[in-house]
């Protein structure tokens, strides 16, 4: 029988930068391949399956050691579990690129480094498959996922969005939303993304992330970090909306967790 495997891009231990967990200490286990190209993206290292990965040693050293991919399922349970120092980590993050195309590896993994671990499961993803969603919806704890506005990302994926949003809701996993927002921003889908949440669930936060110029260099050199005035203006327009509209940068790149 052939051992599952996966293509990861890296294993490591950091501080989260974003979202409802920002601040709280994770091991990330990232993923390779993402079928999205958003013009923003700063990790384009991921779109691609990679042939090797890069994986730390020691939790928060950076001594990584280069292995060839893919991995088997096992292999990625034994470097998990040397990562999960005892009251270290808060949770697992599953990250990639695009996570979701790795499902049927990760119905298999999840229940299995949860046992392992204890430890939560953070799914951080595009938020546009909620097929492969419902797959692994039972083993996930915390769910962050994108909205992509077309006039910031260039994706169009709202129909994907409802249902996935509404897939968390139902399931009574715990949900926010990210969307990232720059000088481009069209205020009209703003108000269109503010509704789809609202439909689902006043009780669910957005995220608004702010390009900043800290960021990687991206796709499309005219997007440009939103200015103040703006940032105020599309949080009061969200607010008429949904209670919960923050305002968050990445904060592991000010801390120089690239």
């Amino acid at each position: 029988m052939t051992a599952l495997t996966a293509n990861l891009i890296e294993i490591f231990s950091a501080i989260q930068g974003e979202g409802i967990n920002v601040g709280t200490r994770q091991i990330f286990v990232r993923f390779g391949g993402c079928d999205l190209r958003c013009h923003y993206c700063d990790s384009q290292h991921t779109w691609q399956k990679q042939p090797t990965c890069e994986i730390e040693q020691t939790p928060g050293e950076r001594d990584f050691v280069t292995y060839a991919n893919p991995i088997e399922l096992s292999q990625l349970l034994t470097w998990v579990a040397r990562q999960n120092i005892p009251h270290l980590h808060d949770s697992i993050s599953i990250t990639g690129g695009e996570p979701l195309l790795h499902a049927s590896f990760l119905a298999q993994f999840l229940p299995q480094v949860k046992a392992l671990t204890k430890l939560p499961i953070y799914l951080e993803t595009g938020g546009h498959r909620p097929t492969q969603l419902s797959q692994i919806l039972a083993d996930v704890d915390l769910v962050g996922m994108d909205i992509k506005l077309p006039s910031v990302s260039g994706e169009t994926h709202w129909e994907q969005h409802r249902g996935f949003l509404q897939l968390c809701h139902d399931a009574k996993v715990d949900v926010f939303v990210k969307i990232i927002i720059s000088q481009t921003t069209d205020p009209i889908e703003l108000q269109q993304a503010a509704e789809l949440v609202a439909d689902v669930s006043d009780r669910i936060v957005i995220f608004l992330q702010p390009m900043t110029a800290l960021a990687e260099p991206h796709t499309n050199s005219h997007l440009t970090a939103p200015r103040p005035e703006q940032v105020l203006a599309w949080q009061a327009l969200m607010k008429a909306y949904l209670p919960q509209i923050r305002v968050v940068p990445q904060t592991h790149k000010m801390l120089g967790q690239l």
